[in-house]
């Protein structure tokens, strides 16, 4: 009986990852596009194009009530077909619900493009012409090569815009304010005098010469990037131009080969773990959700470690056992059971709003009234995350205290060492895979978790990472994005949510693998602090 629950348990999760990851890795396979004749009974036919996203069987009477001219009379169920007919600004919609028995001359034309936008989602249509500056410089067969050239070179100039805006102007922007802050602070001190005002003002010269140069340069990109445009053509023959600077790639996945299908796939896969969300969250990728999870999860078992470690010595080792003990043991096991909403808003109101305003006031006066750590942010949702973890480790480092053989500290004591060289170098390097065991735990429960993030730091799109090239480098007090928080976002805050399903279901397929490989890395350590220290045992 028991190996038959173990067997199930590991069936079900296996089934449960297995549907994550087909469900949420098929999202970025380019499926083809269909385009067929629509014919509704009593309106004129229309043509449709897409890719068919979902199929199924719907009782006629469903239809009917529905308000579309099915005849009842006929079979039981109809078939009706999903398709992401893209062109949101012709269309209103990017997905579209049509019955296949009214489709006809339904084919997948070989030069049908697909168009993947910055805003606006996916565009598509047949490819017109290519324009420089409004001039046609290619169209019918040969617009199809311009396009891609044009597109490698947009690609590159919206990558230099980027950098210039995120890198070189952000850290203008940066020195501009803590130029600011310096000019309140020595205001606030009674010290700007001549010399100091002369300094700022010489300060405040080079950075604006700096951002002048800057701002040329921006000029000059931005138009470089919007001389070439496009002229497409949807499915029912609509004309619009585009801007190439808007597109992030096209292509024509229905005379597209396997191994290129295989090559697109895995580029938008690097895409989906390596580049900034874009369109509400509902396309591009997740890197600043990726690097808040893991900067914050390190960041909290730092913390938590050391804390839960020296609370279970103490317990384990120093404390008299008695009354006061066994109520602490016992406050520490229902702390793990509290639910973690009430720590984050014990967070909010303690770390925050208490700590964090009294920090503002002792050290950052000049940046009043706006807060600098009197906000949530990067340090109070670790610290959080701490406090909610730390039951799980005090509670595994004194199980794997309690397991090491009061003879081994009484050999070590007897030959000459003191109480805390017994337990620095005898108790702690046996005991240490049990800590590592609490870690592992505690990364397990804490990285998952969402509610009481929303309350102390974690948003749904952050402008920067907390980790950048300006002092002082790793920004404690900056707000930061997170998986789980971001699956909540897509999957119930989306205003499109076809377009946010598949990604709902990619984005927890990779939170379970930040999660598994974290704790693979501490299992890895784990095991190697065991084997070391396996012959003490004996």
């Amino acid at each position: 009986m028991t190996g038959g629950g173990v067997s199930l348990a590991v069936i079900m999760t296996v089934s449960l990852l297995g549907v994550i990851a087909v469900r949420g890795l098929a999202h970025f396979w380019p499926a083809d596009i269909v385009e067929a004749r629509y014919q509704v009974p009593g309106e004129a036919a229309r043509v449709v194009a897409g890719e068919l996203v979902q199929a199924e069987e719907v009782p006629r009477a469903r239809l009917a009530a529905a308000g579309l001219p099915v005849d009842v009379k006929g079979g039981e169920f109809m078939t009706r077909e999903l398709l992401k007919v893209g062109n949101r600004e012709v269309y209103g919609a990017d997905f579209s619900w049509v019955v296949a028995e009214w489709l006809s001359d339904s084919h997948k034309p070989s030069n049908m493009v697909a168009m993947e936008r910055r805003e606006w989602g996916n565009f598509y249509g047949y490819l017109v012409d290519v324009r420089e500056n409004g001039q046609v410089v290619a169209e019918g067969d040969a617009a199809w090569a311009e396009l891609q050239q044009r597109l490698q070179r947009s690609g590159e100039l919206y990558e230099q815009l980027e950098h210039l805006q995120k890198k070189d102007i952000s850290a203008i922007n940066h020195g501009l304010e803590r130029l600011r802050l310096d000019t309140r602070k020595l205001e606030l001190k009674g010290g700007l005098d001549a010399a100091a005002q002369a300094d700022l003002d010489a300060r405040r010269a080079e950075l604006d010469a700096q951002y002048q140069v800057l701002e040329k340069q921006l000029v000059e990109l931005n138009t470089e990037a919007g001389r070439d445009t496009l002229t497409v053509r949807t499915a029912d023959g609509r004309e619009q131009q585009m801007a190439l600077s808007k597109i992030v790639r096209a292509y024509q996945p229905n005379a597209m080969s396997l191994f290129g299908k295989l090559g697109f796939y895995f580029a938008k896969l690097w895409e989906f773990v390596s580049d900034d969300p874009r369109e509400a969250n509902t396309e591009g990728g997740v890197f600043p959700a990726i690097f808040g999870t893991v900067m914050m999860t390190l960041i909290m078992a730092v913390i938590v470690t050391p804390f839960g470690v020296l609370a279970a010595i103490y317990l384990r080792e120093y404390a008299k056992q008695g009354p006061l003990t066994r109520t602490i043991r016992i406050a520490v096991n229902n702390l793990a059971g509290v639910p973690s909403i009430v720590y984050g808003v014990f967070g909010l109101g303690f770390f925050v709003y208490v700590l964090g305003g009294s920090l503002d006031r002792l050290f950052f006066p000049e940046s009043a009234p706006a807060p600098t750590f009197g906000t949530p942010g990067l340090m109070w949702a670790s610290l959080t995350l701490a406090i909610l973890a730390v039951p799980v480790v005090i509670v595994s480092t004194e199980e794997g205290l309690a397991r090491i053989p009061r003879a081994l500290r009484e050999g070590s004591l007897a030959l000459g060492a003191t109480k805390a060289e017994t337990l620095w170098k005898v108790v702690l390097p046996m005991a240490s895979p049990a800590m590592m065991t609490g870690m592992i735990l505690a990364v397990a429960r804490a990285a998952g978790e969402v509610a009481p993030l929303m309350l102390v730091g974690v948003v749904k799109l952050a402008p920067s990472l907390p980790l950048d090239a300006n002092y002082p480098y790793l920004h404690l007090d900056q707000k930061i994005m997170h998986l789980g928080f971001h699956i909540y976002d897509v999957g119930f805050q989306s205003p499109n949510v076809e377009a946010a399903r598949p990604l709902v279901y990619a984005t927890a397929l990779l939170l379970v693998l930040v999660i598994a490989s974290l704790n693979m890395s501490a299992v890895f350590i784990r095991n190697h602090l065991r084997e070391k220290y396996k012959a003490l045992d004996h």
